[in-house]
């Protein structure tokens, strides 16, 4: 029998006066490998009625950062999970190994270059359908909607080809595919994971956004919220001077070879459920090439979106254009499906 662990029940978060209550939950879940558990967080309102697949929403993050501070790092008195939650979805997000409060892989205790490169995708893929499957049960549901951002789009992508029948709608935000021009793997082995300083995150946040348009992308002291909210899942990390965080490698190692090297790691084809790609057109981490391509070889969903917001980068849900990115995804996930014609 899988073992589910309740960290924090029925936290009661306060969304402004007069607004209904958002109830909060903790969860450590089972991963298929002994002794890795899984940091899930729940949020919706209290007292609603749980057990919609079309009301049910999993966020799983990208390469570097969790995906509580990616997802539920309140701006202005909400975080996109509360503002999915206001709306009536009963929104859970997801920690792969290696990431937020996830356990972390004993070789990331070691010094990076004596190990291979944790959480890989394989490991990735197989808690993500952990946490579906906890989430289905939980909510005695049959299926539910996806969403993924940047490697988590390959992450969920890949899932979705191989489970169709457990997603209601996926969503894939700054969906990853094929370098161009590709390269050649690095000739040296990839150290188990990456230290990650708060300046280079800075960096590469802006990378990409032109000088006179950096002041005002990102709201007045979000980016230390998200950097110090970071920082705190990472217990070791953040004792290191300076602090710094720890990020598992397993990302590079499935984009060494295949993504940078011209060759994808599975076929969007095999998609066969409605999807929607969203990107922001100065996202330098994965440039918008990359999301014509993909939605170009989604042959096989019933329907189909691509969507190119302006004025935002990789990390758009945490910028000043970031109520259009969630109403976007909230229309895909709650419109009516296309009406047939005769």
């Amino acid at each position: 029998m899988r073992r589910l662990t309740t960290l924090a029940l029925a936290s009661l978060l306060a969304t402004g006066a007069g607004a209904a209550e958002i109830v909060a939950e903790d969860h450590m879940i089972p991963s298929t490998t002994p002794g890795i558990e899984l940091f899930v967080r729940n949020k919706h309102l209290a007292g609603a009625p749980a057990g919609k697949p079309d009301r049910t929403l999993l966020f799983v993050h990208g390469a570097t950062y969790p995906a509580e501070t990616a997802f539920d790092l309140p701006i202005e008195g909400a975080s996109m999970m509360d503002l999915f939650a206001q709306a009536g979805f009963d929104v859970f997000l997801v920690d792969v190994r290696g990431y937020g409060r996830s356990t972390r892989p004993p070789e990331m205790d070691k010094p990076a270059p004596e190990s291979a490169p944790v959480a890989t995708s394989d490991e990735a893929g197989a808690d993500l359908g952990s946490a579906v499957d906890y989430v289905l049960k939980l909510r005695s549901l049959p299926k539910l909607d996806l969403m993924g951002w940047s490697w988590g789009t390959s992450i969920a992508g890949r899932y979705a080809t191989g489970h169709n029948e457990k997603i209601e709608r996926l969503v894939l935000y700054a969906p990853a595919w094929t370098f161009q021009p590709a390269t050649e793997p690095p000739k040296d082995p990839l150290p188990a994971y990456r230290l990650v300083e708060k300046e280079n995150a800075r960096k590469r946040w802006l990378m990409g956004v032109a000088e006179d348009q950096r002041d005002s992308l990102i709201p007045a002291g979000v980016f230390d919220a998200w950097w110090n909210a970071t920082l705190a899942t990472d217990p070791v990390g953040s004792k290191m001077e300076p602090p710094k965080l720890r990020a598992p490698n397993g990302v590079f190692a499935e984009f060494t070879q295949f993504w940078r090297a011209g060759k994808p790691f599975y076929d969007p084809a095999g998609i066969k459920v409605p999807t929607l790609l969203i990107h922001a057109e100065w996202d330098a981490d994965l440039p918008s090439y990359m999301a014509q391509a993909y939605f170009a070889r989604l042959t096989n969903a019933p329907y189909k979106r691509l969507v190119e917001l302006g004025q935002g980068t990789h990390t758009v849900m945490l910028e000043k254009n970031r109520k259009q990115f969630f109403d976007e995804i909230r229309t895909f996930l709650t419109e009516s499906e296309p009406m047939a014609l005769n």
